[in-house]
């Protein structure tokens, strides 16, 4: 089973690692230098962002390169921009509730 984007996004480590690959492809030292965490720690962390297919792995004789991939970013855009459409139109319905909720002012004209 793939685990959860939103688990594997939580831990402020893995979303440093993400911070650090966005400028581009790096090898485990660099990150170890960039994000201040021992090697191994950041091997496991890499190793579940790679699980959830955030992160592509490039062997490159002894080193080994890793980048982000776009496409779960990609998805998580659409998922949320769905529900911003979706909440957009609750709050237009709600608005036009409103208004004829409102009726005509006591002159006959409305607020």
């Amino acid at each position: 089973m793939a685990p959860d984007v939103f688990t594997v996004l939580a831990d402020p480590t893995r979303r440093r690692l993400l911070g650090a690959l966005a400028s581009g492809e790096r090898t485990v030292n660099d990150l170890v230098a960039g994000v201040d965490i021992e090697q191994p720690g950041v091997s496991r962390h890499l190793r579940i962002l790679q699980e959830a297919g955030f992160v592509f792995v490039r062997p490159d004789g002894q080193r080994r390169w890793y980048s982000l991939r776009t496409q779960p970013f990609d998805a998580l855009v659409d998922w949320m921009h769905g529900l911003a459409q979706d909440q957009a139109g609750r709050l237009e319905r709600l608005a036009a509730l409103i208004e004829v909720s409102k009726g005509p002012s006591p002159k006959g004209r409305r607020r």
